[in-house]
């Protein structure tokens, strides 16, 4: 086997809002993990609550990598977190920056979610609106948890409005008060590559007419509705990937922010259904490598 991909640290996988880690055969990191696996990586796809806050899903992944490191001899692991999933690696790392060797955000929220803001606006909590989308969130939650296959572990707590709240600018700003390793000190910019021992990378992509509307996005459902949730964004309008915006994405080492994918293309669901010239599976592959030669 290949040793290319054989970083010195395991690769954990941290998905975002609703995330899994296998539905029935369907997997979260649709192709990812094999390719990884090919190449000589040590890839651990974890579960969180699919609906919660960024701090009570970071608490439980740290339970999970503290296993990783008795299970594995590892001193540290290398945390990739796609969307929510970013924001809770970086709680992780900021409460044990000893167990996390790197973060790295794929389509993070890092400066919150625009869509979340307009979601705040007009469907409130307390609103017939509100209360619709959290009994179809709870109702899509439960029904997940069904088809569950990949997690094994104790039942995890549901939480809808602080799932939400933590998405939003205002919930966002707050956590990065708190947890500000890695955030870029002017809009647009680069964050600090490494704080506390840890380094910081990201990428993201946005909506991009041509590309991300062709090939096989034709028949990828995920994609239409991405197009969908674009119109909500104002400050981002036109440089978002459907659900998180090209500059609020931005942490640490930005490998790339506009590669042509949604927020789902980004980790190749809907059976790797992705736009012309979108490769998904080689950015993870290439990262691996940036990490190999970090010595991570």
């Amino acid at each position: 086997m290949s040793q290319e991909l054989a970083t010195r640290y395991p690769l954990v996988l941290v998905p975002g809002m609703l995330g899994f880690i296998r539905l029935l055969l369907y997997p979260y990191w649709y192709g990812i993990i094999p390719a990884l696996r090919r190449g000589g990586a040590r890839v651990i796809a974890v579960q969180v609550s699919p609906l919660n806050s960024s701090e009570v899903r970071g608490e439980q992944l740290l339970t999970q990598i503290q296993r990783i490191m008795a299970e594995t001899g590892a001193a540290r692991v290398n945390l990739i977190g796609h969307s929510q999933g970013a924001l809770t690696a970086r709680y992780a790392a900021a409460k044990r920056p000893d167990w996390v060797a790197s973060v790295t955000s794929v389509a993070g929220p890092n400066h919150g979610s625009e869509l979340a803001d307009y979601l705040a606006r007009h469907s409130p909590a307390h609103s017939f609106k509100g209360r619709i989308l959290s009994a179809l969130l709870r109702g899509v939650a439960a029904l997940m948890a069904l088809l569950e296959t990949g997690y094994r572990g104790p039942k995890l707590p549901v939480d809808i409005h602080a799932s939400h709240q933590s998405l939003t600018t205002e919930g966002v700003a707050l956590f990065n008060r708190q947890y500000p390793q890695g955030l870029p000190t002017t809009w647009g910019g680069q964050g600090p590559e490494q704080v506390g021992g840890v380094r910081y990378y990201s990428w993201s992509g946005t909506l991009q007419p041509g590309k991300t509307n062709r090939g096989r996005n034709l028949f990828d459902g995920t994609s239409r509705s991405c197009r969908l949730f674009a119109r909500a964004f104002v400050r981002e309008a036109g440089q978002c990937d459907g659900m998180v915006g090209r500059y609020s994405s931005h942490l640490g080492q930005v490998i790339g922010d506009d590669y042509p994918l949604d927020h789902f293309d980004i980790v190749n669901q809907s059976l790797g259904l992705v736009g012309k010239g979108a490769e998904p599976i080689r950015l993870f592959v290439e990262h691996a490598q940036r990490l190999k030669a970090a010595d991570l």
